[in-house]
Parts: C-alpha cells; structure tokens; sequence
C-alpha cells in the first residue's frame, strides 16, 4: 500500500536538476533507470526503525508541484514484501517533513533568485544551476555514517563499502520496477560486529552513531533550531566527527539552508577562484565567511553550487578523491 505526498516549492525547483547532482555524488551511488523524470528512493525514516520507499516526479505545470508515492516499510531487511504498513496509515507528516528536507523544499526558495542582484559570481551560479538546490543525505544520521565509513580513504572506496552495507543489511525495495536497498536503520547497524573493508574501529564508531540517532542526537529538527555553532559543538562530541564531518552533518544532513562551511577546502578554492582572490585571501576562511555572509539566508546553497561548479570542471577523476 501506498500514499501520495504533495509537496509545492516556494520558490525555483527542478527535480531533473536533483537527478543530474545525485548521479555525479559519489555518497549517493544514484544512477537514473529512467528517463530522467523520476527519483527513486530508499531510505530509513527519521523515527529510526522503518525504511521509506519513494517514487517522486515533479508536475510541468507552473508551480512545479512536487508529487511521491511512498511506502513506509517495518519488515525485516531483505524482504521488499514484508511488514510492509502504508505511509497513510502510519501519518505522513513525519515522510513528508523528511523527503522535503531530502530535497531541501522546507526551506522557501523564494528570495534566492534576489542574490544575484548584488553578486555577480551568484547571478551566473544561478543561471548555470537553474532550480537546483541542495540534495542532502537522508538524514543526520547517514550523513554521520557516511563521514566515518569515507575518513582518510578515497570516496569511492568508501561510496563501495556503504553500498554494500546496504546491500547486506538495509532493506530491499522495490521502487517504480526497480530494486534498491536501503541504507541500515539504526537498530540494525548498532548490531554489526564486522564491515568488511572497515577496521574495528570504525565500526565502533558506527554503532555509537547508531545508539546517538536513537537517543535523538542526531535529530534534524533539534540541529537547526539550535545556533550553529553550539550544533556543531555538538556534533563534534560524537566518535569519529571532527569540524568538517560536523559541518557536513549539519548542512547535508540536517539540511540547514544557511551555514558556511569553514573546513571544506574545495569550497574555499572554488571561492578564490570565483572571486578573483589570491594569497592570503585565498586561505582565510575569515574573509571567505564574509564574503558568504553576503549570501544569507542560503550560505548552504551557494556554497554547493561553487562545489558543483568546481567538480565538474575537474571532471569524473575528482569525485574519486578522499573525503576530506
């Protein structure tokens, strides 16, 4: 059993721009079955024990209405047929609120387009990325899980060992005539003994992000309501996450609209290169923040519109690079 949730976007969004990002995301390991008008999904929902299904399209119509048929699944992993309750039975607000997030619709868009008045780097971002925003993780707690799997190892190695985590220990789903699997609830991962392909240590780690998300340390909501720097304080207490895994979580996972990230190097590189700055401008991530200060309240999006812009320049060599 299915249910439909409708989600209208304040402001420009183009699905088909999330699908062409997704498929270059090393961490996402997408690739489009379609012909390029739906995003298929599957995912554990934030309450930290079921798994969600999702077929989204997006309507041509001039609001872009925003339209996905999910499923939310309660069986054991491995079985697509299983324990399976309709999201309407279940309530939809909580799938709702988190595939929005996913693909940052709870955030308006209105005012973004008005940036490139004042900023002539972010006028030609947004008319290179039309309507794309951020996709982030499907939760603080993937994000958490993605930034100690791919520590010190290069991103698709660690784009690998998650998949088959997934593929061993996530629930299969069936999502418009294709099979996913989806990444480990929390219950099941904070039961692993081994990962092939991650030492002992890392493992830990997971399971202690695992008993974190269950005791609501990774919750979304709590993140973005609180200031940004004591949920980044935060997020550092957690084993495995220093300053740029905190940022990732918050901003990717969280997916809070208005952080600069001050740890992320490609960004600052892209910065200086956009901004005509050379040294020591280029390295002072103090007067790079003020520059981004400038793209409040959507430091986030502009941010990863420099880093799209940046790795495609590089070309498919870079998204092999570490994770750090």
């Amino acid at each position: 059993m299915t249910a439909t949730v409708v989600i209208t976007p304040r402001g420009p969004f183009s699905l088909a721009a999330s699908l062409r990002f997704l498929e270059s995301f090393t961490p996402a390991g997408y690739r489009d079955a379609s012909d390029g008008r739906v995003l298929r999904l599957a995912f554990p929902a934030d309450d930290g024990r079921s798994t969600v299904s999702a077929e989204v399209r997006q309507a041509q119509s001039p609001e872009g209405t925003v339209r996905a048929n999910v499923t939310v699944h309660s069986g054991n992993p491995g079985n697509d047929a299983a324990g399976t309750a309709s999201a309407e039975s279940d309530g939809t607000s909580g799938v709702r609120a988190q595939l929005a997030r996913i693909l940052s619709l709870d955030v308006d868009g209105s005012a973004f387009p008005r940036l490139a008045e004042g900023d002539p780097v972010v006028a030609e971002l947004i008319a290179e990325y039309p309507g794309l925003r951020p996709v982030c993780f499907y939760s603080p707690y993937e994000a958490a899980a993605w930034a100690v799997i791919g520590h010190r190892i290069r991103m698709v190695q660690a784009a690998a060992i998650k998949a088959r985590i997934a593929e061993h220990h996530g629930q299969r789903v069936t999502v418009a005539g294709e099979s996913l699997h989806a990444f480990p609830t929390p219950l099941v991962l904070r039961g692993l003994s081994r990962v092939p392909g991650l030492p002992e240590t890392k493992v830990e780690r997971l399971r202690a992000l695992a008993d974190a998300a269950l005791a609501g340390d990774l919750d979304a909501a709590r993140l973005r309501a609180m200031p940004v720097d004591d949920a980044l304080a935060h997020l550092r207490t957690l084993p495995g996450i220093g300053p740029f895994s905190a940022e990732l979580i918050l901003i990717r996972g969280a997916g809070h609209p208005d952080v600069f990230p001050r740890h992320e190097r490609r960004l600052h590189a892209s910065m200086a290169e956009a901004y005509g700055l050379g040294d020591p401008d280029a390295s002072d991530a103090c007067r790079l923040a003020g520059i981004g200060d400038h793209w409040a309240p959507y430091r986030s999006w502009v941010a990863l519109l420099l880093r799209t812009r940046r790795e495609e320049k590089a070309g498919p060599a870079a998204r092999g690079r570490s994770v750090r």
